[in-house]
């Protein structure tokens, strides 16, 4: 028997199996949940009153020549200052040959968009496709691989005005080796006192671990420091991110893939594993709670810090996303059968 909570899940399905819908990213906005995904080289939005329960029709956002769309690229969507933003990575030849880093905003509630702009200000520097955004505490950041010098680096920027303008980009971390994990996707989140928190893979000594960059002055410098204690040596690109999150009494949450575990860790302390699994995705809910989504084998699992086990939320699927919605519960959403299920967790 499929689990009780999958009887009121949300299942979104393209109307041409030719082009499926991609990589799913979640956002609140008041008592709205906002949806974005890319299809082929296209951008949808679409909303929910009801958290999550049902969705309106998505609707085509914009078309931009080829779109990094995959393996954690794809679209995100944030609001503040009353515009809904969306963030993506495209260019005219795609496939990395170029591509930069865009945001798309609407002030009318998602049913028009304006013309887009550029937040990497060396052109085609974002051409490797990886990237996050976030919006709090007065402006919206986005962080992304960049490739403007020799090496990956990892550069930010920062808007004051809801996503109508962006700030110079800022170095976030340069390797000393030369370069960071060329394809794992960074995270980007905004804590209660207004530090922006940066976490991507790094290639360092061997090793492929979970670095957290930290700025204190609204973008324009950062520190880093490792998260965990083990580490993962390994010659390769495992391409696989995480996520943060910050809880109810302003700790820093991470989540993130070593090996063939999924870990959790708060800064500055030990790592704990919370299971076997790849593709991880983190939320905090109130009184410092931790919800967890993670890909094992074909599996779609779910924790809280409520309960001591995972639970299965589909027997298949990929790139799950977790949040909290407006009522307090969790949210999930992920790839299935060329289409989006997006199911709240009761």
């Amino acid at each position: 028997m499929l689990p009780l909570a999958l009887l009121f899940a949300s299942h979104l399905i393209p109307d041409t199996p030719q082009t499926p819908w991609k990589q799913p990213q979640l956002a609140n906005r008041n008592q709205v949940l906002m949806l974005t995904f890319g299809s082929g080289n296209s951008i949808y939005y679409a909303a929910s009153g009801d958290h999550g329960k049902t969705f309106s029709k998505p609707v085509k956002v914009a078309e931009k020549g080829f779109l990094a769309l995959g393996r954690h690229r794809g679209p995100r969507v944030e609001s503040y200052a009353g515009n809904i933003i969306i963030t993506a990575i495209a260019g005219e030849k795609g496939r990395g040959a170029d591509g930069d880093l865009f945001a798309w905003r609407s002030d009318d509630e998602g049913q028009t968009w304006k013309t887009p702009v550029r937040i990497n200000d060396v052109e085609g520097s974002a051409r490797e496709g990886l990237h996050a955004m976030s919006a709090s505490n007065g402006w919206v950041v986005a962080a992304w691989l960049d490739l403007r010098d020799k090496g990956t680096r990892i550069y930010s920027s920062v808007s004051r005005d809801g996503g109508e303008t962006w700030g110079q980009n800022s170095l976030v971390y340069a390797s000393p080796d030369g370069t960071v994990c060329q394809c794992c996707h960074p995270s980007v989140t905004i804590g209660h006192g207004g530090a922006i928190y940066v976490m991507f893979r790094n290639a360092l000594g061997g090793s492929r671990d979970m670095y957290l960059a930290v700025s204190r002055d609204a973008g324009k410098t950062y520190q880093t420091e490792k998260l965990g204690r083990g580490t993962w040596l390994l010659n390769a690109c495992p391409m696989d991110g995480g996520g943060l999150a910050v809880a109810s009494n302003g700790s820093l949450l991470s989540i993130w893939r070593r090996e063939s575990t999924v870990m959790s860790a708060k800064q500055g302390e030990k790592e704990a594993e919370l299971g076997p699994g790849k593709d991880p995705s983190i939320a905090a809910g109130l009184n410092n709670s931790l919800y967890a989504v993670w890909v094992s084998g074909t599996e779609i699992k779910f924790r809280s810090s409520l309960k001591p086990e995972a639970v299965t939320l589909s027997p298949k699927g990929e790139y799950p996303q977790v949040i909290l919605s407006s009522n307090g519960k969790p949210v999930a959403a992920w790839e299935q059968d060329g289409g989006i299920v997006v199911q709240p967790v009761e």
